[in-house]
């Protein structure tokens, strides 16, 4: 059955196995709510296994991808609660992130306008960014008086960009354009704000094509080394990697090369 989430859009191509979620609050620069982070989360979590779906891309209605969380529904409401009941919803916009580096599926982002907050921090936990010429950036938490590293920000940005980039954007909160972000590896391609959908797809499709196991091995082992000795790193590959040569894919390589015809990867 087809995935039906009620807070955003959802699309299937079923002929190139791209899945494309669309944050639906234009009006509010696409803010989130509590029903938008846990249908999210869910929604990645049964990505992870959903059937036809290879890749996903991540985008907003409207002028911005995602100006993070919404001022009246959530800053607000946040003050009424204790702290275990703050934790409670720390811990929830972390699941999120969890469930889009955990998905197997390459997920593309294309920033088509503000990224800001909480949407900065979903956009970096993708694989690929491909943004708008429009597309500003900022890590706004300090601005609020909130620890610049939430929802694994202090974990991924200095992994994208290095320490020291990531230091600087974690504690001044400040914008930075699509031309800086894209300087420092934030961004892995900055292009016109009519194009941005259209080079979002035009990666998918091509991560689509790819041999789905060795693209969700490749992901899980860029998360789970982060955090390994060399030895280790290289006795994991080694597994992950003899497990790759069992898999369909590989014969699937090596049977197009020697017949001179592209693959067809399952």
């Amino acid at each position: 059955m087809t995935l039906q989430p009620e807070t955003f859009l959802y699309e299937l191509d079923s002929e190139t196995g791209v899945a494309t979620i669309t944050l639906n609050r234009p009006d509010r620069l696409n803010a989130l709510t509590f029903g938008v982070y846990a249908e999210l989360r869910d929604t990645f979590l049964a990505l992870d296994n959903e059937p036809g779906v290879r890749t996903i891309i991540l985008t907003g209605a409207g002028k911005a991808f995602c100006s993070g969380g919404d001022v009246k529904d959530i800053i607000g409401a946040l003050f009424e609660r204790d702290y275990p009941g703050l934790l409670e919803f720390t811990r929830m916009t972390g699941q999120l992130i969890l469930a889009i580096r955990r998905c197997h599926r390459p997920v593309i982002a294309a920033l088509n306008g503000t990224v800001a907050g909480a949407g900065a921090v979903i956009a970096s936990a993708c694989d690929i960014r491909i943004a708008s010429e429009t597309a500003k950036i900022a890590f706004l938490f300090t601005k609020v008086g909130l620890s610049g590293a939430d929802m694994g920000a202090g974990w991924l940005l200095p992994r994208i960009i290095g320490l020291g980039h990531a230091t600087e954007l974690l504690m001044t909160g400040d914008f930075i354009d699509a031309s800086r972000a894209e300087s420092i590896g934030l961004y892995h391609r900055v292009v016109p704000a009519e194009n941005v959908h259209d080079e979002a797809r035009s990666w998918a499709e091509r991560l689509a094509c790819g041999p789905s196991f060795a693209l969700g091995m490749t992901k899980e082992m860029l998360n789970r080394e982060a955090s390994m000795d060399l030895d280790s790193a290289i006795e994991f590959e080694a597994q992950v990697q003899a497990a790759c040569m069992e898999d369909p894919n590989f014969r699937e390589s090596y049977d197009a090369f020697t017949q001179k015809r592209k693959p067809l990867f399952c």
